[in-house]
């Protein structure tokens, strides 16, 4: 069974009820592709060459990673060294595997702390990670005859590219809404009967809110589902809550970024939970001060390896995303319970609490 064939099995696990993948092979298949990976970023990528060669890992060290918990071996990557090495190598930084002429595709992050991060990607890259939008489409239950609506600019930032050119290959209509107003969207929702909106949760509350003044009944309405990205509101409560009562419809949480790719997708059976798709990364949560594994149900930061992304990857990448710790599934995917609970250096400590923005919303 290759990576493809689990991904599927995974996902069928818990939307039809289907046997899982097992486990073994498929931490089997990983390996191997990780194996790859560094085959090739060790001959080519001169951002990780240097890394790994600093952490005394080199291309004899390959043949011995054997299961996810070797990954401890490999050096920590954080956003401020991708940073510097693009101040360092202006425009795009050494973290390219391939020749620059073999990049097709140029993204970058929101710059929301900081000057942003550029991301490359050719043409075989940029399809592996598009490729996991099949599985956040199965389990969002969407599929031949759906109608997808994209409220959101087509600017430099990741946000929903990927998910845009994913529904093309799948054969669905796919309608952008960018450099509109939100009566303008509104409209268009409606008179193309859109089944499927993939937006911010703030966006879907405030069209909520401008549908409302324009006399829109959402509720009765043909959308049935959001896909909900690019904020934690998609996994807090109150906020999917107010969602649901307005569009009368069942959001859907995702999680990814620029650095990784779309990785996070919500089943319909574990509203507010995100299952990580690890047959495109490697996933570890650790605790931030030490950067050791996080225990069963605790706390910890959310750290990733691409497995689809050798023309730019990150190695064991420090996303600064707060998660609880998963149990190792027998079956399916592991799943990051409430979702993305916050950001690590969004926390305050008040009278001794650690206090996250996101709290401080699902009051509010």
């Amino acid at each position: 069974m290759n990576l493809v064939d689990h991904e599927f099995s995974a996902v069928r696990t818990r939307v039809e009820g289907a046997p899982g993948p097992d486990r073994g092979a498929l931490e089997t298949e990983r390996a191997a592709r990780l194996r790859d990976l560094l085959g090739k970023v060790l001959e080519g990528n001169r951002f990780y060459s240097r890394k790994l060669a600093s952490a005394g890992f080199g291309r004899a060290d390959i043949p011995s990673l054997r299961e996810a918990s070797d990954l401890r071996r490999l050096p920590f990557t954080t956003k401020a060294e991708i940073a510097a090495d693009q101040e360092e190598n202006p425009p795009y930084g050494t973290n390219l595997t391939e020749p620059l002429d073999r990049y097709v595709r140029l993204h970058q992050t929101s710059g929301s702390r900081g000057r942003p991060i550029r991301w490359l990607d050719t043409l075989e890259s940029w399809t592996g990670i598009r490729s996991a939008w099949r599985t956040i489409f199965w389990a969002a239950g969407v599929g031949p005859g759906d109608r997808l609506f994209f409220p959101f600019s087509f600017g430099p930032f990741l946000g929903f590219w990927t998910a845009f050119d994913a529904a093309a290959d799948l054969g669905l209509l796919a309608v952008p809404g960018g450099g509109m107003t939100s009566s303008a969207r509104l409209r268009a929702i409606v008179e193309n009967g859109i089944t499927i909106v993939l937006a911010t949760p703030t966006c879907a509350l405030r069209l909520a809110e401008v549908a409302a003044e324009d006399g829109i009944d959402l509720a009765r309405g043909r959308v049935r589902a959001l896909i909900l990205a690019g904020e934690p509101g998609g996994s807090i409560p109150e906020v999917r809550r107010r969602i649901e009562e307005a569009w009368g419809a069942r959001p859907f949480d995702h999680w990814g970024m620029t650095e990784v790719g779309p990785l996070g997708f919500e089943e319909a059976g574990s509203p507010g939970d995100l299952r990580i798709i690890e047959t495109h990364c490697f996933a570890e949560v650790v605790d931030p001060p030490t950067g050791r594994p996080s225990a069963p149900g605790e706390r910890g930061e959310l750290v990733i390896t691409t497995l689809e992304r050798a023309a730019s990857p990150v190695i064991r990448y420090r996303t600064g995303d707060l998660v609880v710790a998963p149990e190792v599934p027998g079956s399916g995917f592991i799943a990051l319970r409430g979702g993305i609970i916050g950001r690590i250096d969004d926390m305050v400590l008040i009278r001794g609490n650690n206090v996250y923005p996101s709290a401080v919303e699902a009051v509010l």
